[in-house]
């Protein structure tokens, strides 16, 4: 039987969140990769691009691995019931329940991190103990059948890591190779540990409206679970 594979998409998802995994994971055989969303239709990204869904959360079939990518969306996900209910639905079978960047704050929201260990992005790693989990502040984490991946381009190192666990290490190597995925980026910003005090500042100042958003979400949700039980 292929492996089912499938990548939650929806509207404001940051493109290099699952565009990255998307390719990694493609290089496999034997595998079926599905892009989903509530319909099939296309989605608008945080770019110019748009994303056509494979198939519907209805049509999907019964997946291995489900994967939540980032993306200022997740502000709206993580109060979306339909898109909560999917991702319940399909953990109680799959194998590994994933995600990258701002990702896991919807698993978060789904129930699905509890007791989890968990990673996100840096700027928002503060919301993951609303939601029972274990803040790690590392580039990729696995918990169990919990593989989250931190910000945007720690997708591929997601996916890579998530292969070598699925297949085996020397796959995870060879599809790196083939994507020459050696990463020497020009300057040490890519970090808040390693990137100048004022740039730091420079970002946070950026967007207050998105920020208050994100907050006042993600404690609506992590309200909204505990009253749940």
């Amino acid at each position: 039987m292929p492996l089912q594979i499938g990548i939650v998409v929806f509207p404001k998802v940051t493109q290099l969140d699952f565009t990255g995994p998307l390719q990694v994971f493609s290089s496999l055989a034997d595998t079926n990769v599905h892009l989903i969303w509530k319909r099939i239709e296309p989605v608008a990204s945080d770019t110019a691009l748009t994303v056509l869904p494979t198939t519907s959360f209805a049509d999907c079939p019964p997946l291995d691995v489900i994967c939540v990518p980032g993306g200022a969306g997740t502000d709206d996900m993580v109060v979306d019931a339909e898109m909560l209910d999917f991702l319940r639905a399909q953990a109680k079978t799959a194998k590994y329940v994933t995600s990258v960047c701002t990702g896991s704050l919807v698993l978060g929201a789904a129930g699905l991190l509890d007791g989890y260990k968990a990673t996100t992005h840096w700027t928002a790693v503060g919301y993951l103990e609303g939601y029972g989990a274990l803040p790690t502040k590392t580039r990729v984490c696995v918990d169990r059948n919990r593989v989250t991946g931190g910000g945007v381009t720690a997708g591929i190192d997601f996916a890579l890591t998530l292969v070598s666990i699925l297949v085996d290490r020397p796959t995870a190597e060879m599809i790196q190779l083939r994507l020459e995925y050696n990463p020497a980026p020009p300057f040490t910003s890519g970090s808040p540990d390693t990137a100048p005090p004022e740039v730091i500042t420079r970002l946070r100042q950026t967007n207050p409206a998105g920020q208050a958003r994100r907050k006042a979400n993600n404690q609506q949700a992590a309200a909204a679970l505990r009253a749940h039980g």
